[in-house]
Parts: C-alpha cells; structure tokens; sequence
C-alpha cells in the first residue's frame, strides 16, 4: 500500500476547490472573449497560453517514473505470490474481476451518451493543432494504436520509455516486480523500499506541480473556450454525466446484486451500514482517509472477522479502484472524441489494458486518476494537453468516482468473508 507521508486530506479539497477556481475562471474569460472578440482579452487569452504549456511540461515530466515505480511497489510489495494464499487471491480476484467490469461498463455508457456531444470536424482539428501547439503527443505514440500484440513485449525498455510508449513499459515494470516477488525476503525489501522512495519523491513533485494546476487549467480552458465557445462548455457537461450515470449503473448493477448473492444481506440493511463510509469518501475524495470509517462498518454493522476486515479493506483502498477505472475509460473515449482519434478495437483494447493495470495501482495524491491516465492517452495517441481539461472537471467525478470505489472495497471485504464462511445477516 502506498501512502504519503503528509499526504493531508484538507489541503486536497482545497487543490480541488482552486482547480475549480481556475476552471471557472478559464470558462469566464473564454467566453467573454469568444462572445464579444475583444482584442484585449484576445491578447490576454494569447498571452496565458504559455503558463499552459508550461504546466503539461512539467506534468509530463513526472508521469513515466511515477507510473513505474508506484506500478512496482504495488505489485512487488505484495511478496511472494506463493505465500498470498487463499484470502489474498480471493481478494486480488475480486478487485480485478470489479475493475474489468467497470471498464466495460465504462465502454458501455460512453457509447451511448458521447455520441451527444457536439463536435465538429473543424472543431477536432483545432483542438488537434492547439494541442501540438502546447505539447507534442509523446514521440511513438501516434503509432502505437497499429500495434501487434508481440509489440506490447518491449525489445528495449528504455526505448519504450523515451518514445513515450507506455504500455509497454508497463508490460515489463509487471514482469519485473513479479519476478522480484521471488527473490528472498531481503532481497525483496531492498528493491521495493527503493521505488517506495523514489515513488514518494515523485509524488512530492507532483503536489509542486499541481500547485500550479489553477493556473494551468485557467490558462488552458480560456484558449479552448475561447474558440469554440458554448459548444466545448455543453460537451464537458456531456462528459460528467456520463461518468456519474456509468458509476451509479456499476453500483446498482454489480456491487449490491454481488452482495445479495453472495450472502444474505439485503439491499437496504447493506446500504445503512456502509452509508457513512460512502459520504465520508464523497465527502473527502479519499479511500484511505475513509479506511477508519470503513473499518468500524465492517466490524461493528457488517459483523465481518477482524481478519478479513483487516486484510481486504487496506488492499482495497490501495488496489479497489473499480470505480477510477470506469471514470479512466469514459475519460480515454471523451477525449478521443473531442479531438477526432479513431481507436478502433485494437485500440480500445489496448487503451482498456492500461486502465486496467494503473487503476490498480494509482499513487495517493489529488487527482491521481488523471495523473495516471497518461499510459491510456500514450497507448491511443491522445494528447496530454486534454489531461489540462479533466483536471478542470475533476472535482464532482471525483467525488463519485471515490465513493464508488468505497463501495467496492466494503463489497469486497463482504464477498470475501462469505467465500470464507462467514455468516453475514
């Protein structure tokens, strides 16, 4: 489990509420001067666009390290996979098992609801050409959605890394860490202590880097709006939607028929005795503040062994991101749309396979769903200045998308307590 060392709560939702600070700022001036062509907030809008670059530069410059060494300690921390035994394959299964359904739902709900933005052609070009402006699509990128499978085994994992392809970089940070799960004890420790480190460095720079987030958000949405107008203001509308109707389907439709199937709770008696948890992690945006919380749920109102409450809900908190997954997937198909990138199957699935693998393993920082959506974006030649939007728009998903994934680490530790015997009424 990876945990920050000061990684504090309040300051988070102040991030969120500056970020959204910056987005109404950015819509505000874009409007204004998409509306009346003044030339002064032309030349300010003009003006700003740097600050912008500025800010995908340095968030780009974290993200290849981020996601390999959080993607290590998460899987090498888990030691040998020989000794996890009975409840941690029934715990990892699950998690995994909730996170590929999310991701289809996710594919699901975006191909029903995306179609309902309107984008032009001419509109996806511009935003094309604005985002080779501001940053370059990492360099193979572009080509990776033509892929091979054999491909996704990387001849040269240094190469991968510097081209910027990313899944499969990832390919091998797995293979290696769980390679490293075979070494001795020490051996082990010494490797994961290390990415450990380096992954808290790395997530010091990040909190830098999103203290300029208002700023970059603001400069960044001012230019988008500023062109396209209402428009881009009613897709992003679009978008938020789409996440909250995707995870409230994830949850009346998998998570609670889970429960009544796997024990004797009923609906209703299960949503009171998990109902706090889930306000406290919509409330906070943060799994691991709500650990507490979910703890004394499962004991005390769930009746789960402390055993299994003890187990499968700190795993949960670090790995249960079923619901950054759906939220992941709808963001990939939003922003493909948006600036006009064909996936195609090849590509879908590729974009869903790195989902799948970073979803499990986002670092503990504000708006890591979106810091870690890099890996996607690489893998479908999307690129990185739209990760500048959903920051934007990241505070109401959020939320959701966090009590979402509350949810499903109770649902975990419920279904994994009945797999062991357990009786829950």
């Amino acid at each position: 489990m990876i945990i920050v060392p000061g990684n504090n709560t309040a300051r988070a939702m102040r991030s969120h509420i500056w970020m959204t600070v910056g987005l109404g700022a950015g819509l505000s001036l874009g409007l204004a001067t998409s509306l009346t062509q003044w030339s002064v907030l032309v030349a300010l809008v003009g003006w700003l666009r740097p600050f912008g670059t500025l800010f995908l530069n340095l968030l780009s410059m974290v993200v290849i390290p981020l996601v390999a060494t959080a993607l290590f300690v998460g899987v090498a921390g888990l030691g040998d996979l020989r000794r996890v035994g009975r409840l941690g394959v029934r715990t990892l299964g699950f998690f995994g098992a909730a996170a590929i359904a999310a991701i289809a739902i996710g594919f699901l709900v975006g191909a029903l609801f995306l179609p309902f933005t309107a984008v032009t052609p001419a509109q996806q070009e511009a935003l094309r050409a604005a985002a080779r402006a501001d940053s370059s699509i990492p360099g193979g990128a572009r080509f990776l959605v033509e892929l091979i499978p054999v491909e996704l085994i990387p001849a040269n994992p240094v190469r991968a890394a510097v081209d910027g392809s990313l899944l499969p970089l990832i390919v091998f940070v797995t293979i290696f860490a769980v390679a490293t799960t075979a070494l001795p004890d020490e051996k082990r420790r010494t490797l994961t202590e290390l990415a450990d480190g380096a992954t808290q460095a790395l997530t010091r720079i990040v909190h830098w880097v999103l203290q300029l987030a208002p700023l970059g958000i603001f400069a960044l949405v001012a230019g988008a709006v500023a062109q396209f107008g209402w428009s881009l203001v009613a897709t992003m509308a679009v978008f938020v939607v789409t996440v909250i109707v995707g995870l409230a389907v994830f949850i009346g439709g998998v998570y609670l028929p889970t429960v009544t199937l796997a024990t004797r709770l009923g609906v209703g008696r299960y949503l009171r005795a998990i109902r706090s948890s889930a306000l406290m992690a919509f409330s906070t945006t943060s799994s691991l503040a709500t650990l507490p919380v979910m703890l004394d749920a499962a004991e005390n109102d769930l009746r789960i062994s402390r055993t299994v409450a003890g187990f499968v809900l700190p795993v949960g908190a670090s790995i249960g991101r079923a619901g950054s997954a759906l939220f992941q997937t709808v963001a990939v198909l939003f922003m493909a749309r948006l600036y006009g990138v064909e996936l195609g199957i090849l590509g879908g699935a590729q974009a869903g396979a790195a989902v799948f693998l970073t979803s499990l393993t986002v670092a503990s920082v504000p708006s890591a769903s979106i810091v870690s959506l890099a890996p996607a974006f690489a893998t479908t030649g999307l690129p990185l200045a739209g990760l500048t939007l959903l920051l934007g728009l990241d505070r109401i998903p959020d939320m959701f998308r966090t009590m979402t994934n509350v949810v499903g680490e109770l649902t975990g530790a419920v279904v994994v307590a009945a797999a062991e015997g357990e009786r829950l009424e």
